[in-house]
């Protein structure tokens, strides 16, 4: 792949980045003082960027820069700069439908590919607080809002056709991100790959009769299908607990890099699998065992809290803003055709909610064979443990795809995840 960097582009490094950054008057506003009375660290622990903290005497910001390759693996995996215009136009629009719920943009550097933004504090990232057991009272409500206003707000339901069409457009040459997710995602866990990585020796037999699961394999691939050709809204494209910061009072969602025209389920989908993922880990987390059944229990109850919470947000905002061209008010104006219409909503939803079961299993299974793995599993040290709750997160996500109608409802789904979280994948049931 042959990347284009811009002739003014430069790595930046807690150096030199004051002296790019002062160059720009709403920076130094907000940091107060001089460049050199700046303050500059480099927290960055994602896979693809550079993230720095920036203080000053009268306040702080957050600058996220691209990296001409995935910072992951090395300068052996090029990556383009232009996700950084892609999240930029992500953010922009995320916070016109979804206010407060994601950081401010401050200032965009296109030759740079740099963001600066608000400094969320003292929010931390939402993944590490549900290792340590926090639990957070209202981030599933503010999840929920967020999903249900980002995805109803850049559908047809909402948008005119040709505005809708142009939004596509706009989003269409992030081909490289979706590459990823194409490969990571949807590919590569379900063959041998370079890439894959596994708890082993304990994981070899699953992750053999994954490859070997045609069923398995026909239903990720019409997955595939799906994310590549559905354009149903703009969706965040990474959306777990990992591009979540909170507080107990503030939920704020970042990192929308892999933002573009797909289908709604993905984001959705993503949510459910990572908490579901954070209840199989809990074994592995408490000391002693069964300390954490209530944290478990508040994790399957915020994987309710915020399907229920999203369907309920999403329908009523077809019901009072459902003005686009999908579905128009005129043909349903009469209380007939307005009770077919609630029919049809529901079985939209249905439909919705079937797409994200699979894409939700989908994501459980990357993140245990996969390249990117999650810190709930991977910082679980004792080998065996980790592997009875990746098995067991396996098992599920097995059940979810290949049978996502077996599943009426999220409480289905919950009652679920409890009957696997009690069996031995090993051995006889617990």
């Amino acid at each position: 792949m042959n990347i284009d960097v811009p002739e003014a582009y430069v790595p930046q490094t807690p150096e030199s980045l004051p002296g790019l950054l002062g160059g720009v008057a709403a920076i130094r506003g907000l940091l107060g003082g001089t460049p050199d009375m700046w303050a500059v660290e480099e927290v960055g622990d994602g896979n693809l960027n550079l993230v720095f903290k920036v203080r000053g005497p009268s306040g702080g910001i957050a600058v996220k820069q691209a990296l001409p390759y995935v910072r992951l693996v090395g300068e052996s995996w090029p990556l383009p700069l232009t996700r950084a215009h892609f999240e930029h136009l992500a953010l922009v629009r995320q916070a016109r439908h979804a206010p407060g719920l994601t950081p401010a943009v401050i200032h965009y550097d296109a030759d740079m590919a740099l963001i600066a933004m608000e400094l969320l504090e003292p929010h931390i990232i939402m993944r590490h607080g549900m290792i340590d057991g926090v639990v957070y009272p209202l981030f599933a409500e503010a999840l929920s809002t967020f999903a249900a206003s980002t995805l109803f707000h850049t559908s047809d339901l909402a948008m005119a056709a040709a505005d809708k069409k142009a939004l596509v457009a706009n989003f269409a040459g992030n081909t490289a991100l979706c590459g990823i997710t194409e490969d990571l995602i949807f590919t590569e866990p379900y063959m041998i790959a370079e890439n894959n990585r596994w708890t082993s020796p304990q994981l070899d037999g699953l992750a053999a009769s994954i490859r070997a699961d045609s069923d398995l394999k026909i239903a990720v691939s019409r997955l595939k299908v799906k994310f590549m050709s559905s354009t149903e809204a703009m969706i965040h494209g990474d959306l777990h607990t990992g591009s979540i910061m909170v507080t107990q009072t503030d939920t704020r969602i970042i990192d929308p890099e892999f933002a573009f025209v797909g289908p709604m389920g993905f984001d959705t989908g993503a949510v459910i699998a990572n908490l579901l993922l954070n209840y199989f880990s809990q074994i592995g987390h408490e000391k002693p065992p069964g300390a954490r059944d209530s944290y478990r229990n508040w994790v399957l109850g915020s994987v309710e809290e915020f399907w229920n919470g999203f369907c309920s947000r999403f329908l009523a905002l077809w019901r009072s803003e459902g003005k686009g061209d999908a579905y128009p008010a005129a043909l349903f104006d009469d209380a007939i055709s307005g009770i077919h219409l609630a029919r049809e909503q529901e079985r939209y939803m249905a439909g919705l909610f079937r797409d994200t079961l699979g894409f939700a299993a989908a994501k459980m299974i990357r993140r245990i064979l996969g390249l990117a793995h999650n810190i709930d599993l991977e910082n679980i040290a004792d080998a065996d443990v980790r592997a009875v709750a990746e098995a067991r997160s396996l098992m599920m996500a097995r059940s979810l795809m290949t049978g996502p109608g077996n599943f009426a409802s999220i409480e289905d789904v919950t009652t679920a995840a409890r009957q696997w979280n009690a069996i031995d994948p090993f051995g006889a049931k617990a």
